[in-house]
């Protein structure tokens, strides 16, 4: 047990070993998660031959675990503040280890719906208690660091999923066809779990609090009513019922609203902690998140597209293609964190946004001058620059969203850091009906697919310059620099000598 006097500034040596390696496991099940959410997609068309899936149940192999996965998050959070972090992280990796198994192993489209879901809503517990448990074992002046690795593994997980499923669904391991992309997770989650319960340090708030199953209800609720529609919504042409469902959400997040704040003050256990909007860096970069979300959600679908259905490229060209993306993300999130935001501050991040916009530009003018013939190395340049821009975001910014939260808060921050990102991605998942879409001719000829899908895919990426230039100016808001990053500051109160039951490592 660390002695009262000691500081995470400077732990044993065994406990720095251990916190390493307890980061790098939390890592491998962010990772997983990552992939999951992309792989999925590849595979689709080798599962509804192989199963003998309908349209409806194809949308709701990939709904069904954004909708468990969203409306969990917040939950999962707290639940890690209640119980222990460490607690809650086995028993979602553990869960998501076996509905991946169920969804390989799925006799039916059926079962690998109900399968979808449970992984959705494992997850929803496993994921937010990676950044709560980076932020609870790692000190201030280290956490930088930390989130550049983070960054470089959500880039890493943003691409290579696509890449990973259209590997194992050529393959047809076994003659198992898509099964793999799910089975997969089976050895990488056993692993996590054995390692898990060695290495990662437990920790939870300080004081006492209890589940807000009200909140729970309200926010599950207001977010089925906003993102149901918003999956479905094209597929069934955007019904009268859809608007009224996704006005009625607005009503429901304004009465969780009053009933938390009615909570907070009757016994201090509210689920979403409403006084983390009162701390300027995490209220700021929360409203840049979900925006981010948004371009994000419409730039990787309708990239998607282009490339396989547009162009006509099979999923491993398409795959293959996005890897200068990946691999600029990782080395600019290392860097980002690591050298620049420790000198230049939020510029780090405004430069981001610009450099992502200009990416996007470049992406335009390459697509419309070699339209048809437009060859993979040539999307090289502007996806290298768009990656760039990307990893210049989002390390830097978990990290200042995080750097001024109080440690007792840490789930609920992490859960609505991930819900956030979520409603992002699907409100721009539903504007591909409008800027995509909505830009083709309503009837198309085979010889006019391409041309067509190329169009619309630059017409779409204006908007996502769009959507940068947005991000630019509201990062404005940001603080000039994070907490740790402020000489003197950060160290004391984000990261305080050692609780017991915060930082005694437990086997």
């Amino acid at each position: 047990m660390t002695s009262p006097s000691s500081t995470p500034a400077s732990p044993r040596p065994e406990a720095d070993r251990r916190r390493w390696y307890a980061l790098a496991i939390v890592m491998t099940a962010a990772f997983m998660d990552l992939v999951d959410v992309t792989i999925v997609n590849i595979a689709i068309p080798s599962i509804q031959r192989d199963a003998g899936a309908s349209f409806s149940q194809i949308q709701w192999i990939t709904a069904g675990y954004a909708l468990a996965f969203a409306a969990g998050l917040i939950t999962g959070g707290r639940l890690g503040d209640i119980h222990g972090r460490k607690r809650l992280f086995l028993v979602g990796i553990g869960g998501f280890t076996l509905a991946s198994a169920l969804c390989g192993f799925a006799v039916n489209p059926d079962m690998l719906v109900a399968s979808r879901i449970l992984q959705g809503a494992t997850a929803a517990l496993m994921v937010p208690q990676v950044l709560s448990i980076v932020h609870a074992t790692f000190p201030a002046h280290e956490r930088g660091k930390v989130f550049g690795l983070f960054g470089a593994i959500v880039g890493l997980g943003a691409v290579s999923g696509p890449l990973l499923g259209a590997l194992l669904t050529e393959w047809n391991l076994f003659g198992l066809e898509w099964r793999p992309i799910f089975l997969i997770n089976l050895p990488v989650g056993i692993a996590g779990l054995v390692l898990g319960r060695k290495f990662i340090t437990e920790s939870r708030a300080p004081h006492a609090l209890k589940l807000d199953l009200v909140g729970v209800a309200l926010v599950t609720l207001g977010l089925l009513m906003l993102l149901y529609p918003l999956i479905r919504g094209r597929e069934l042409d955007w019904p009268l019922w859809g608007y009224g469902s996704m006005g009625g959400s607005l009503v429901v997040f304004g009465a969780l609203v009053a009933y938390e704040k009615r909570k907070a003050a009757r016994d201090g256990s509210p689920l979403v902690e409403l006084s983390l909007f009162k701390v300027k860096s995490f209220a700021a970069g929360i409203a840049v998140q979900t925006v981010f979300g948004i371009g994000l959600g419409v730039f990787f679908l309708v990239w998607t597209l282009y490339m396989q259905t547009g162009l006509g490229w099979s999923p491993l060209r398409a795959g293959l293609t996005g890897v200068p993306f990946s691999v600029a993300v990782s080395l600019a999130a290392g860097l980002s964190v690591q050298q620049l935001v420790p000198r230049f501050g939020r510029k780090v991040l405004q430069a981001g946004a610009l450099t992502m916009a200009a990416g996007v530009l470049l992406y335009i003018w390459e697509s419309e001058r070699y339209g048809l013939s437009i060859a993979p190395w040539q999307m090289a340049l502007p996806l290298v620059v768009m990656g760039l821009g990307m990893g210049l975001i989002v390390a830097p910014l978990t990290d200042a969203i995080l750097s001024e939260v109080p440690r007792e808060h840490a789930g609920s921050a992490s859960g609505l850091i991930n819900t956030v990102q979520q409603m992002g991605n699907a409100l721009g998942l539903a504007l591909v009906s409008v800027v995509f879409f909505g830009a083709m001719p309503d009837r198309l000829t085979p010889d006019r697919v391409g041309p067509a899908f190329v169009d619309a895919f630059q017409h779409a990426l204006v908007w996502v310059a769009v959507v940068m230039t947005a991000i630019f100016l509201l990062m404005s808001a940001l603080p000039k620099r994070p907490a740790q990053h402020v000489e003197g500051a950060g160290d004391v109160p984000a990261a305080p000598p050692a609780r017991d039951q915060d930082r005694e490592l437990v086997g």
